[in-house]
């Protein structure tokens, strides 16, 4: 099972595609809503306030996939999916990329609109910093002060992530494995007496 999904953390450098005269600006955006991807978009919409078009294309989630293309007053499918179609070609996820056009004065024609988006897009992946993460699982671990070495133990070995603890009456801690190793570490921690073990929805 594929455990691993490429994304980006921080936003792109802005590129520039020229087309006659025509000019398209593309950035790329880590986004993990579609709240993020309104305000990137209206961030854009007060950088570039006399720009024709804000197409864009974006998708979200890892195993659940979401996504939308849009337009934006451009002819159907003629910049949202070419934009869609890079973002597939280079496997990414919870990404937005946005290309900003000024008309030239010169009608490109549909053939020539999705050439220009798509070739937009993908020099805006080309400068992105894709990095490959894994897909993980949380588990909460309750157990008495009298286990934290055995527990502690288990962590340091297998390498586990703390993503958080709370030491109160008891010890919980939250932490974060590979979804390919999640069932032997929930096994290892069950079969620890006296740890409660449950998966963090």
């Amino acid at each position: 099972m594929e455990d691993i999904y490429k994304t980006i953390i921080i936003p792109s450098e802005e590129t520039l595609f020229k087309e006659k005269g025509s000019k398209f600006f593309g950035y790329a955006y880590p986004v993990l809503s579609e709240e993020d991807v309104k305000e990137r978009i209206e961030e854009l919409r007060k950088k570039h306030h006399s720009a024709r078009h804000f197409c864009y294309a974006y998708q979200l989630g890892i195993e659940k996939i979401r996504f939308r293309a849009n337009d934006d007053g451009e002819p159907n499918n003629s910049a949202g999916m070419p934009i869609y179609g890079q973002i597939q070609s280079f496997e990414v996820t919870n990404i937005l990329i946005v290309s900003v056009r000024y008309f030239g004065g010169t009608k490109l024609g549909v053939g020539g609109l999705i050439s220009a988006y798509k070739t937009s897009a993908q020099m805006t992946l080309e400068v992105s910093d894709i990095l490959k993460k894994t897909i993980n699982i949380q588990y909460k671990l309750t157990f008495n002060y009298d286990l934290m070495n055995s527990v502690m133990r288990i962590i340091k070995e297998k390498n586990i992530e703390i993503v958080n603890q709370k030491l109160e009456m008891d010890c919980q801690y939250i932490i974060s494995v590979r979804k390919n190793d999640s069932e032997a570490i929930f096994t290892i921690f069950d079969n620890l007496y006296k740890v409660a073990v449950k998966i963090c929805e």
